[in-house]
């Protein structure tokens, strides 16, 4: 079938794509970078610009398409969440939802399926608890807020007979990209060891479990509504503290202290510090297996 993958030229769109052409599927990458045309595609993937605010020039490719994932969003990585810049991250969201629901809607043939990204952030900060997709959202941070309207942002799409599964992804462990990079260069420098208090949760998916567990999702029709992608052993960060410098044959103990992360990060340090320890529960009922289950064997086929 053909599928459409908004925001699908980045760290996971790009992988996404390529495990669903090599299954036959005709997938087609809406991206708003220039850099995403004139490289060098897997057979079965082609990419088609959008604004990322509209169905405008891309429309016609919902219709009769089997299934839609919107990943599309402004990184929340990368700095301080200044006020302009916490408009970008929502609007950005937001934008792309009412495009993916303009393009369903103006389709005579809908998707079957649509695969809506969110992200953990969505509970809030919840420390050590364990928390399954029943879990209620705080809202007490801007992550949470944001997961909250971007969740929304597509619900119109159920009453147009389509289904829409929600996937609440943790951080996405791989060598290049994400945050994992940016989490253990201090150990690389050696100067790693705990954030904070190294008691807070911490959310981890392989990026290769990641892929998986999407394409599992797309296929099985009981996939629906809010679903955890996560592995199914999340940790505390002083644990995943103690697993990165394992498996980079570095030294742990270095403290970075709250006050600290917060100096730099200013509220993005919320992300670190809080935590949530978000479990894929639906994900394990349905029988999906783990290919990365615990962080240790996560980070040793990382890093080697």
């Amino acid at each position: 079938m053909r599928i459409l993958i908004t925001g699908g030229s980045g760290f996971l769109g790009r992988p996404l794509a390529a495990r669903l052409a090599q299954d036959g599927h005709e997938v087609v990458i809406l991206s708003r970078s220039s850099s995403a045309h004139g490289v060098s595609l897997p057979q079965g993937v082609t990419v088609a610009r959008w604004d990322g605010r509209s169905s405008a020039g891309w429309a016609q490719l919902a219709d009769g398409a089997g299934a839609m994932v919107n990943l599309a969003g402004e990184s929340i990585a990368g700095g301080r969440w200044t006020g302009r810049r916490r408009e970008r991250i929502l609007a950005s969201r937001l934008q792309a939802g009412q495009a993916v629901v303009e393009a369903i809607e103006k389709a005579q043939h809908k998707p079957t399926v649509l695969v809506q990204a969110s992200a953990t952030g969505y509970y809030g900060n919840y420390g050590d608890e364990l928390l399954a997709e029943t879990a209620p959202p705080k809202g007490d941070i801007f992550e949470s807020r944001v997961c909250i309207e971007w969740e929304a942002s597509t619900l119109a799409v159920e009453a147009m007979g389509v289904r829409r599964a929600v996937i609440r992804s943790g951080v996405v462990f791989a060598r290049e990209g994400g945050a994992l990079s940016t989490m253990v260069l201090p150990f690389r420098l050696f100067a790693g060891g705990p954030l904070g208090d190294g008691r807070q949760g911490l959310s981890w998916i392989h990026r290769d479990d990641w892929v998986e567990a999407v394409r599992f999702i797309l296929m099985d029709e009981r996939a629906h509504g809010p679903i955890n992608v996560t592995a199914p052993q999340p940790v505390a960060m002083e644990e995943f503290g103690r697993a990165a410098a394992r498996a980079l044959n570095r030294p742990y103990g270095v403290p970075a202290p709250a006050f600290a992360i917060r100096l730099a990060l200013g509220e993005a340090g919320d992300v670190v510090l809080g935590g949530r320890k978000a479990v894929p529960a639906r994900l394990e009922e349905w029988g999906f297996q783990f290919q990365y289950p615990t962080v240790q064997k996560a980070l040793r086929a990382i890093y080697g």
